[in-house]
């Protein structure tokens, strides 16, 4: 694996949440198409478990396949992350993003330092500037004032306002999951195990849904575009966790989330010009309130408090 120097750290932290956010910005816009004839459920289910495979068999490669080691990690942070972060949050979000629209989802879901931040000075004791302060309070405004932009339902967007909310909820349980990934990285955990714990067992609250619902049969109906929409769509989300937990283990949590930020311009764009999203000009006021606070969030070194920047 890269090994990085101290000193370093806060460069490639920064340089891989900079790449999360180019991910980010085109998972949104490209996931809102291939979700549009795919049930929400079938579709977080399959892409998490094969991820989570994916990030299985990193892990063991780390470990030397020697599985004995499996039980020296925290299960305990492992088993939360995934439930929370990568079952429920991914179910709402999905089940959101599919009668909203993918710009206003966007912006939502970088509302996530508003969350991260306030849990990591609490539990992690990260330190927040007045700068970092300052910006988020531009994060709070924007959301305000994005959400209160009403926008008339159509094919691609059938209930905007109940979109939003289930983005929101989804976006404060991925708060709560980075937090606590953020603390098993802490306690010297692996990035490549904390990722395999919110896909694999996020997988397995996602499939037990499925039973639950009784969409199995629907497994078994999939067409050959949509196997093809879901290869697609699992690749990008592999890309988006191995980027955003790898940053995570180098600079702080509550920098990495607000790095996210510059990913909603690049959905806006897409989403304007090739699904002819709307964009009103009240969403558009509280998409540039957001991205002033994230620009005044960008300079801030990663610290803790009572110790100097990394």
């Amino acid at each position: 694996m890269i090994k990085v120097v101290k000193g370093n750290k806060e460069f490639y932290g920064t340089l891989l949440a900079t790449c999360t956010a180019i991910i980010s910005g085109f998972a949104i816009f490209a996931n809102k198409i291939f979700i549009v004839d795919l049930d929400p459920t079938i579709f977080t289910a399959v892409r998490a478990i094969f991820v989570g495979i994916i990030f299985f068999i990193i892990s063991s490669y780390q470990v030397k396949f020697d599985y004995s080691k499996f039980k020296k990690f925290n299960w305990k942070y492992l088993l939360a992350i995934g439930i929370i972060g990568g079952g429920i949050a991914f179910l709402l979000f999905f089940t959101g993003l599919k009668i909203t629209t993918g710009g206003r989802a966007a912006f939502l879901h970088k509302t996530l330092p508003l969350y991260t931040t306030v849990l990591a000075v609490f539990f992690l004791k990260e330190r927040v500037t007045p700068k970092q302060l300052i910006s988020l309070i531009f994060l709070f405004v924007g959301t305000i004032t994005l959400y209160s932009a009403s926008l008339a339902p159509a094919d691609l967007w059938l209930n905007p306002s109940l979109g939003d909310l289930l983005i929101i909820a989804a976006t404060i349980l991925w708060g709560v999951e980075t937090v606590i990934a953020k603390k098993a990285m802490m306690l010297k955990e692996s990035n490549f195990i904390v990722a395999f714990g919110r896909m694999f067992f996020g997988a397995l609250v996602l499939f037990g849904a499925v039973l639950l619902l009784g969409k199995f049969d629907l497994l078994f109906a999939l067409q050959p575009h949509q196997i093809f929409n879901l290869a697609a769509s699992t690749i990008i989300l592999f890309g988006f966790v191995l980027t955003y937990y790898w940053s995570l283990k180098y600079i702080n949590v509550s920098k990495a989330s607000s790095i996210l930020l510059l990913a909603p311009v690049i959905t806006l764009i897409l989403g304007f010009w090739f699904l002819g999203e709307p964009a009103p000009p009240l969403q558009l006021v509280g998409s540039i309130i957001i991205l002033i606070g994230a620009y005044m969030i960008l300079g801030v070194k990663s610290q803790l408090r009572g110790e100097k920047a990394i």
